[in-house]
């Protein structure tokens, strides 16, 4: 595994254009958002994503959550908002909250775990958005960490635990760790509570009506 250091206020652009070159070529990167650092694969090569579980050890009926550069990326992606999505993304992004939207059959099938949705969010992270906007498209950001273990905000781990399973690691040194993301359903009627975390649902609800 190559290990590449990166000013989180001052990224070098030639560590991004690396970090694209080698995840739209097929590779797992390791990468940094706004609470841990996730693994970052092209959603749109099967065989990329067919390895990402492998090395992870993840269960193929569990879905695999994408990051965007921005919400503009999402839309010309992977498909448009709906009006409740729009409206939290206006709101939230960047930052920690996840929509679950349609998957587009443009992605590999592996990605939505036969759920038929995907999560997507922009985080509140320069650098984890950069490589996103390098790519071109989202990018997976599934912990970075074997199935089963804990997910970490510290490149040391990474490198503890998966060094010898991937191919890079973008190391902007440790993260702020904290709650995961909040998990929103967004796909049919009303919104829904998937997944409690780091937004609350009564910051949620306020938004949804128009009273923030």
């Amino acid at each position: 595994m190559r290990r590449v250091f990166v000013d989180p206020q001052s990224p070098q652009r030639d560590a991004i254009r690396e970090a694209a070159h080698w995840i739209l070529n097929g590779a797992i990167v390791a990468v940094p958002t706004d609470t841990l650092y996730g693994l970052a694969v092209d959603p749109f090569r099967s065989d990329a994503v067919r390895r990402l579980f492998a090395v992870k050890g993840r269960p193929a009926d569990r879905a695999v959550p994408l990051i965007a550069a921005d919400a503009a990326q999402v839309t010309e992606q992977l498909a448009p908002l709906p009006p409740p999505a729009a409206r939290l993304a206006q709101r939230f992004w960047p930052g920690p909250l996840t929509v679950l939207v349609a998957a587009s059959a443009a992605l590999a099938r592996e990605v939505d775990g036969g759920t038929g949705t995907v999560g997507v969010r922009v985080p509140n992270h320069g650098v984890a958005r950069a490589i996103a906007e390098a790519c071109g498209r989202p990018i997976t950001a599934t912990s970075a960490n074997i199935s089963g273990e804990p997910a970490t905000a510290n490149p040391d781990d990474v490198e503890r635990m998966l060094g010898d399973r991937i191919d890079l690691l973008i190391d902007t040194g440790p993260l702020a760790g904290g709650l995961p993301s909040t998990i929103v359903d967004v796909t049919s009627g009303e919104p829904r509570l998937v997944r409690a975390g780091a937004v609350g649902w009564d910051e949620i609800e306020r938004c949804l009506h128009g009273l923030s």
